[in-house]
């Protein structure tokens, strides 16, 4: 099993600063991100993970994510990887929480999901082939994705459903870190952007 999953999350882009919903537009970093990229990667460098030298690199192929990871000092050694896609929003796509509200006041789409995109089922199928990876690795694994898809990961590594995901905040440049306690998955580091400050 891995020893550690880190997770690291794209940089600022204008949608999510704006909420809206980003899932297969490819949009790219603002000079915010690219600037917290670089950040995330001087912090990689330094104790404890001393630019992960063994560490399995692999990245979402949307430019958003892509450039994060090379920003951070990665992109040589990371291998573009369908399943970090972020969930296919469908109609929902580039669309703010509240504009669907206005027409589903109840809308949550841990619970719901969206209509004309990818089902819970789909995206958990996803996660759960990122995870069986990650654990059949016998070396750190870092990650480049996105929001969504890096929170329902989160939610599977721990065994749960990814309802879950609702109760995990993930900030836009942010390094979290699934491991180990006791024999168990557990969340090590979860939403720190300490090298953003």
């Amino acid at each position: 099993m891995a020893p550690r999953i880190l997770l690291a999350r794209h940089g600022q882009t204008q949608w999510s600063l704006s909420g809206k919903h980003t899932g297969r537009t490819d949009i790219p970093l603002l000079d915010e991100g690219r600037r917290g990229a670089k950040l995330l990667g001087e912090r990689l460098q330094r104790t404890p993970w001393s630019a992960l030298p063994d560490a399995e690199v692999r990245t979402s192929p949307l430019v958003r994510a892509k450039e994060t990871c090379e920003l951070a000092g990665f992109g040589d050694r990371a291998t573009d990887w369908d399943a970090l896609l972020e969930w296919d929003y469908g109609s929902y796509e580039g669309m703010t929480p509240a504009e669907i509200k206005a027409g589903r006041l109840d809308w949550l789409i841990w619970r719901d999901g969206v209509p004309e995109g990818e089902s819970r089922a789909q995206i958990t199928a996803r996660a759960d082939e990122v995870v069986q990876w990650a654990r059949s690795a016998d070396r750190d694994v870092l990650i480049f994705a996105h929001g969504h898809i890096l929170r329902t990961i989160a939610a599977r590594w721990l065994g749960e459903d990814i309802f879950f995901g609702s109760r995990i905040r993930l900030d836009p440049t942010s390094l979290s870190t699934l491991g180990w306690a006791y024999g168990a998955p557990a969340l090590e580091r979860w939403n720190d952007t300490g090298h953003l400050a």
